[in-house]
């Protein structure tokens, strides 16, 4: 794989070493996780502050996943530059102090600054998500690479499950008790100071900590000439590839379903004739829909020894659309459940597109990966989308753009991924 040693290395001090650099990798991507799934938790809380319609609420996600867009491509000119480590540690830099800037905004109670301090969090994630991914597929075997990457994107929903009892905790339910003693916008929106400097804290020491280590380095992935023109299987851009530019396609829509549908469940929850929850109750809720795509991402691995992933990608994309139609067309107990359920086949989509999208691409594999990043900019515009439907038709009928995004992704399982 190209990775450079000391020359005394044994092999097996070698993979020893792969081994600590991908468990000091997963933290990462737990910490992503728990900081991306808190936004859930942001929404309902900032909107019930300032007043907010699902639209204008919406420009936290807009913010958040606006940052994949603008920040992918200058990330990974930074990585090329930097290496990996220390792109990782940019990263985890910038996002602390993303997470510090949320002190001012709760200070200032102004909605603008909560959405500058996310972009500046959001921008630090994307460093790092364009370091981490390529970097775990290389730690080892090509023919190991995705089931790597499933394995430590489960840690990524395990931080996804964790944040909304955090959120709910630290966030919603002091809310609720500020509501209570009718107390103004700036005590409410000053309740996110404690739960922001925390992360902010704890991404400062992972920065220091990933500066120290001795992780290897991946030689053959080092600055090259930026200019020269590799071909590959007649190709020499990976987007000639049909398959690659369907998955960015794929990517951008199962970002934009997955995001969505998290971002309204609190509201949604608290429809009177769904469960008429309360927030902090509802935020609780949460954890079942993240923890499902937990809990399937272990299954997914092990079925997809058996079963051709395209295979597993239609079945679980068709199943996500039948559940959200079923929660459209329902209410109370069956409603609340099917929503919650489709984080179960929301799975396996991510890792899954994503592998599906690289294969064959050979020396253009950086280029595709940098494509597909910039493809997260879905979770940005199809929550917005999903914002103005709600607010003309309402909430329930606007959840019909995802069954549109799942549709897409069947297909790509199916047929696209083979184009």
């Amino acid at each position: 794989m190209g990775i450079s040693m000391a020359s005394g290395h044994t092999q097996a001090q070698g993979e020893g070493n792969y081994r600590f650099a991908l468990v000091s990798l997963t933290s990462l991507f737990f910490m992503w996780g728990f900081i991306t799934c808190l936004n859930d938790i942001l929404i309902p809380h900032l909107k019930a502050v300032f007043s907010l319609s699902y639209t204008e609420a919406m420009l936290i996600q807009f913010c958040f996943f606006g940052a994949y867009f603008l920040v992918s491509l200058p990330a990974g000119k930074l990585v090329n530059r930097l290496g990996y480590q220390k792109g990782i540690v940019t990263g985890l830099l910038i996002a602390s102090l993303g997470c510090l800037l949320f002190y001012p905004a709760a200070a200032l109670a102004t909605y603008g600054l909560f959405l500058g301090a996310l972009f500046v969090l959001a921008s630090g994630i994307t460093i790092l998500q364009v370091a981490a991914n390529p970097y775990v597929n290389a730690l080892g075997s090509q023919e190991t690479a995705s089931s790597r990457l499933n394995l430590t994107q489960a840690f990524n929903a395990l931080g996804t499950t964790v944040a909304p009892f955090f959120g709910a905790v630290l966030i919603l339910s002091v809310a609720s008790g500020a509501i209570g003693d009718a107390v103004s916008a700036q005590a409410e929106a000053e309740v996110v100071k404690l739960p922001y400097l925390i992360l902010a804290a704890m991404l400062a020491v992972l920065a220091v900590i990933f500066s120290k280590l001795n992780l290897p380095v991946i030689a053959e992935h080092q600055v090259k000439d930026e200019n020269h023109l590799v071909e590959h299987n007649g190709k020499t851009s990976a987007l000639q590839s049909t398959h690659l530019v369907l998955g960015a396609v794929g990517i951008f829509v199962y970002v934009g379903a997955e995001v969505s549908i998290g971002s309204f469940l609190v509201n949604f929850l608290g429809e009177s004739h769904i469960a008429g929850l309360e927030e902090a109750q509802a935020a609780k809720y949460i954890t079942y829909y993240w923890g499902g795509a937990m809990v399937g991402r272990f299954i997914g691995s092990a079925v997809m020894q058996k079963i051709a992933a395209g295979k597993v990608l239609a079945f679980n994309a068709l199943m996500a659309a039948a559940l959200i139609l079923l929660a459209m067309n329902s209410s109370g107990a069956i409603a609340m459940w099917a929503i919650l359920a489709v984080g179960l086949f929301n799975s396996i989509m991510f890792p899954t597109i994503f592998s599906l999208a690289l294969r064959d691409l050979g020396p253009h594999s950086s280029q595709g990966s940098g494509v597909l990043c910039l493809a997260i900019v879905g979770g940005a515009i199809v929550p917005l989308l999903q914002g103005i439907m709600a607010d003309s038709m309402g909430l329930q009928p606007a959840f019909i753009l995802p069954v549109i995004c799942y549709a897409f992704i069947l297909f790509y399982g199916a047929k696209g991924s083979n184009m």
